[in-house]
């Protein structure tokens, strides 16, 4: 019998508590792009990819989500992440025009074992019970004969000639799994998971993973056509801040429609979570000065501050290479901030403009990228829709600074026992954003310079600003008592002088004797 003694924690009493961590930033450097192939289902959504290798294994190498990934990745320098999400509408993977969604029975993921084209070969007669098509009854499907098949895909090529075409079954290699997919569109398009059969026959629901007790078996049922400006609202809720830049990529017979593209950038413009969208234009019309119905003309009209266009005659998606260039910019680093013009674009082909266009393509603020006669091409002019002095750099730049004083303010919040309501508390919230904005002058995007905004506290109109920024708050005594009693800090305000950049450049030279 074990002798009686007293715990330690009787005289010494110790416990542990870890910090919580603060809220992660909004991912201000992240891309998503929408398509409409139905390579991921309506129940996923999206799908996180770290490689142009890892898009070409889930979609091929001739989808427009591949073709306008290829642009993100092979950018300098490389992103390391990419968001593709799938919306209903468009062009499926046979290259018809849809009406929302097919329903999808995708099977669990087979084991090597599981795999073996042995456990297939031997059946003369398979056969499974399933229902698919709303409105239709469940039924077998009966008289698969599998031993003349040599792969996976055989396996699959007889599910699909034994549904009659009605239902398309295929294997997935990547995911090893196999796939049914209905060949009508819409919320009638539906497909329950497979069971054993009613009658006769060798019993393939569980061989092939699609009984709805296989782990990771799911369904998709058909839904809906979707506008481009609904999938944007979708995936904003969805993913919130997790994703920045938004492109589209889809392909002939479905193309986005100026009125749905205006429709998106309205609801960029207006989204209480930071996005930037990317357009891309190929409308001979752009670069004509009598033209004022294109695409790139109703932008500007509009003042979008957060969407940009690029007119490209070759390649639909170009826009993704101009935002994946400036996307990739890492604020914490130093001189890290860049502007757009006369960087490059990997993968597209170079625009044949003469002045005449160029100027066009300027006055609309349109940027392209263009070939120069030293042998050269870049990107030009770098400017949102709303032109000059929104450049697509400064609104990105504006974004990241007040995400990140957002951030560090909440973090100090969030990780503290309590920030009083005195001046010394807060101090420590000045004392924050002082952090952020100095890093922002370490990483070029702020630099000291004559303020000529409005004045406050010390700092008027005209006065030079030594450290590029300036945090005033007044102090706690003259706080009003019901912003006091509601435990609301008293207002601080911020000066930031943007160090700009030069993309022009005017020289007079004189020689004499």
């Amino acid at each position: 019998m074990a002798s009686q003694s007293l715990p330690v924690s009787r005289l010494v009493k110790v416990t542990v508590q870890l910090n919580p961590q603060a809220a992660q930033a909004p991912a201000l450097n992240q891309m998503l792009i929408l398509g409409t192939s139905d390579t991921i289902t309506i129940t996923e959504r999206w799908r996180l990819y770290s490689s142009i290798t890892e898009v070409g294994d889930d979609f091929g190498d001739s989808a427009p989500e591949y073709l306008a990934a290829a642009l993100w990745f092979e950018q300098v320098p490389q992103p390391s992440q990419l968001y593709i999400g799938r919306y209903a509408s468009g062009e499926g993977s046979g290259g018809d025009t849809q009406s929302g969604s097919k329903g999808q029975l995708i099977g669990g993921p087979l084991s090597p074992t599981q795999q073996a084209l042995s456990n297939f070969t031997g059946i003369t007669a398979g056969s499974f019970h399933i229902q698919f098509n709303q409105g239709n009854p469940a039924a077998d499907i009966t008289s698969v004969d599998l031993s003349d098949v040599t792969n996976l895909n055989g396996v699959a090529a007889a599910i699909t000639s034994a549904m009659a075409g009605a239902v398309v079954c295929t294997w997935n290699s990547v995911y090893n799994r196999f796939e049914l997919m209905n060949t009508v569109e819409g919320p009638t398009s539906t497909i329950s998971f497979a069971s054993a059969p009613t009658g006769s026959g060798t019993d393939l629901s569980a061989l092939m993973g699609l009984r709805s007790t296989t782990p990771g078996a799911f369904l998709s049922e058909g839904i809906d056509p979707e506008t481009p400006v609904q999938a944007a609202i979708l995936f904003d809720n969805l993913l919130g801040q997790r994703w920045f830049g938004l492109a589209y990529a889809t392909a002939a017979p479905i193309a986005i429609q100026d009125s749905e593209v205006l429709a998106v950038a309205a609801f960029i413009e207006a989204s209480d979570n930071y996005h930037f969208f990317g357009v891309t234009t190929q409308d001979a019309n752009t670069l004509l000065s009598t033209s004022t119905t294109d695409l790139a003309s109703m932008l500007k009209a509009a003042q979008y501050t957060r969407t940009a266009i690029q007119f490209s005659s070759t390649n639909a998606y170009a826009a993704v290479s101009m935002l994946a260039r400036i996307l990739t910019t890492d604020y914490t680093q130093q001189n890290s901030t860049i502007t757009l013009m006369y960087k490059q674009e990997p993968g597209i082909v170079p625009e044949q403009l003469n002045t005449t266009q160029a100027t066009v393509l300027e006055s609309k603020n349109c940027n392209s990228f263009a070939a120069y006669n030293n042998d050269t091409a870049i990107i030009q002019d770098g400017v949102t829709c709303a032109g000059a002095p929104m450049y697509i750099d400064t609104q990105l730049i504006a974004v990241n600074y007040a995400t990140s004083v957002q951030s560090a303010v909440f973090g100090r919040l969030y990780g503290s026992n309590k920030v009083g309501q005195d001046d010394a508390g807060t101090h420590q919230l000045v004392t924050d954003i002082e952090a952020v904005s100095a890093q922002f002058v370490l990483n070029g995007a702020l630099a000291p310079g004559v303020w000529d905004g409005p004045g406050f506290g010390s700092l008027n109109t005209g006065d030079y600003m030594p450290k590029g920024y300036y945090v005033f708050a007044p102090p706690v005594a003259t706080q009003n008592s019901t912003d006091r009693a509601n435990r609301i800090s008293v207002p601080i305000q911020v000066a930031a002088k943007l160090k700009g950049a030069i993309q022009k450049v005017n020289i007079a030279i004189t020689l004499g004797d």
